[in-house]
């Protein structure tokens, strides 16, 4: 069953209603094997997204990890609260200043043959408030692509939001972004943020189309932070990280290679957009 939880300090309960424009960075990696390089591209980018005046910087799924064998993970994941990956979320929020939602990386699972796909959120002093496991495993046969991820990595079961100097916050993975009742069930958020690693034959037919669907059904800003490029291992990903409104427009857009997209949230459109077409409150749960 799945369930839900709402993470935030009470200092985080009182930003969460926000008065006026933030600024949010998603970055885009090409990933590989080697977790040091890969932290040092993805501190960099931190580094620029905070100059810049982001508030939030949101990573990509597998940011500090990408393996051409799915089953490896279990032999490199981390303890939750202990590990060099989480070291570095932590101490670069606090460093640059920022609000950091950690892509994924892979955490150690109930089952001792499995991993979980964890992103974990941190304040700008260091501070781990939330934790998102991913829900809905990826499985793709398409000619000589296959992939599998229920094989090597547990399903999370709570649907997670929290509070933020940004707004509210809800979290979901990369394949999370086709089952649109996970979005429902964050109730009323600013801001979705998608971390992901969506494969290159997916993502040209359907990722635009997907991240903008859920930005204009949900009413709120949408931050895809993806993996783009071609992998050392020779993975493909789509890339086209992005930032979308609550109108369903593209703010930002990144094809391919590390870098950045920002936008900012602007509070008044979301009122404007709510109050005009109140579909949220329009909704008729109690039929479904």
């Amino acid at each position: 069953m799945i369930k839900f939880r709402t993470s935030g300090s009470s200092r985080a309960h009182k930003i969460s209603t926000i008065q006026q424009t933030s600024k949010i960075a998603a970055l885009q990696t090409v990933s590989g094997p080697d977790v040091e390089a890969n932290l040092a591209v993805a501190d960099e980018l931190i580094a620029e997204a905070a100059a810049r005046g982001a508030r939030m910087v949101a990573l990509p799924e597998h940011f500090a990890l990408m393996l051409a064998d799915e089953t490896a993970g279990v032999r490199v994941c981390e303890r939750e609260g202990c590990g060099p990956i989480q070291d570095f979320l932590g101490e670069a929020a606090a460093r640059h200043g920022v609000w950091i939602v950690g892509g994924t990386l892979p955490l150690a699972a109930n089952a001792p043959d499995k991993t979980r796909n964890a992103a974990l959120v941190f304040d700008d002093c260091g501070n781990r408030v939330a934790r998102y496991d991913k829900i809905h495993l990826f499985g793709f046969k398409h000619s000589k692509e296959h992939y599998d991820e229920a094989a090597s990595i547990e399903p999370g079961e709570i649907v997670v939001c929290f509070n933020s100097p940004v707004g509210r916050v809800g979290l979901a993975v990369c394949y999370d972004l086709r089952f649109p009742e996970l979005f429902r069930a964050m109730g009323k958020v600013d801001l979705i943020v998608l971390p992901a690693a969506f494969t290159h034959t997916t993502g040209r037919a359907h990722w635009e189309t997907l991240l903008r669907a859920r930005a204009i059904e949900n009413q709120c800003y949408l931050a895809a932070a993806a993996q783009g490029g071609k992998h050392p291992h020779g993975r493909r990903t789509w890339g086209h990280s992005m930032i979308v409104d609550p109108w369903g427009d593209i703010l930002s857009c990144r094809p391919e290679g590390a870098g950045i997209v920002m936008g900012e949230i602007d509070p008044s459109l979301l009122s404007v957009v709510r109050r005009s077409l109140p579909a949220l409150d329009h909704r008729r749960p109690e039929l479904f």
